[in-house]
């Protein structure tokens, strides 16, 4: 036979009422960093990637007509920019010039 502590029994509320609070602390964290990024991201007068690259799209569309209207052939899209090499291979040692 099992008998019930009043002792766990509120110690297990208090535990489960601690971390819906956390949980809620934790969404309110979240939200007030999301606006306060937004915020500053509007002062700096940043793009939303989705935003950017409908742009993106629009302006190939317009000189692919641009194109036809002159009667030449579309330009090929431009390539992405690669990132710059440091200058270092894998095992953190300087890589050789071509000189030697």
């Amino acid at each position: 036979m099992q008998t019930r502590n009043p002792i766990l029994d509120e110690f297990a509320k208090l535990t489960t009422g601690a971390m819906g609070l956390a949980q809620a602390a934790g969404e309110e964290a979240k939200s007030a960093f999301r606006a306060q990024t937004d915020r500053v991201a509007a002062e700096l007068d940043l793009v939303r990637r989705d935003e950017f690259d409908a742009l993106k799209a629009e302006i190939a569309a317009l000189r692919a007509e641009i194109a036809g209207l002159k009667g030449e052939e579309p330009a090929a899209a431009p390539k992405p920019r690669k990132k710059p090499q440091t200058g270092t291979s894998t095992g953190g040692t300087p890589a050789p010039d071509a000189a030697g």
